[in-house]
């Protein structure tokens, strides 16, 4: 990816951010994830009173992309709280892993970014291959 193509994609997380739904936490988290068609979905988290069913910003963007028939994927960027990186939750990172393992990952501090690869945040992932029934 080139400097104007990240750039795009952070900003697209970070406007995200500003949706996000977080009156427990305060925690509020915008992502917006690239497909290899060069469109963006953006998602922001997504709080209930009942914690378990809190939706965080990577997986709404991910559904959003795979609802309107987006398969293949080349990037995801979240932005957290500014001068913090925050990274994908381990359920995101399945989520993400299960749809798209050779995803790149940004993350935002809002001024800064870290890139990574999927599978350096995931090792060893759970796969379709362990279902197997071989």
């Amino acid at each position: 990816m080139d400097e104007k193509e990240t750039g795009r994609l952070v900003e697209a997380a970070l406007k995200a951010r500003r949706f996000a739904k977080a009156k427990y936490s305060n925690f509020h988290v915008g992502t917006a994830i690239l497909t290899t068609d060069n469109q963006i979905f953006s998602g922001c988290n997504v709080e209930s009173s009942s914690y378990s069913l809190s939706i965080c910003a990577e997986r709404i963007a991910l559904t959003k992309a795979l609802s309107e028939g987006k398969t293949d994927f080349k990037a995801i960027a979240i932005a957290g709280r500014d001068g913090v990186f925050c990274p994908p939750c381990g359920a995101c990172r399945q989520m993400l892993y299960d749809y798209a393992p050779d995803l790149i990952v940004i993350l935002s501090d809002g001024r800064r970014t870290r890139v990574y690869s999927l599978k350096e945040l995931l090792p060893h992932a759970f796969d379709d291959s362990q279902l197997s029934t071989k």
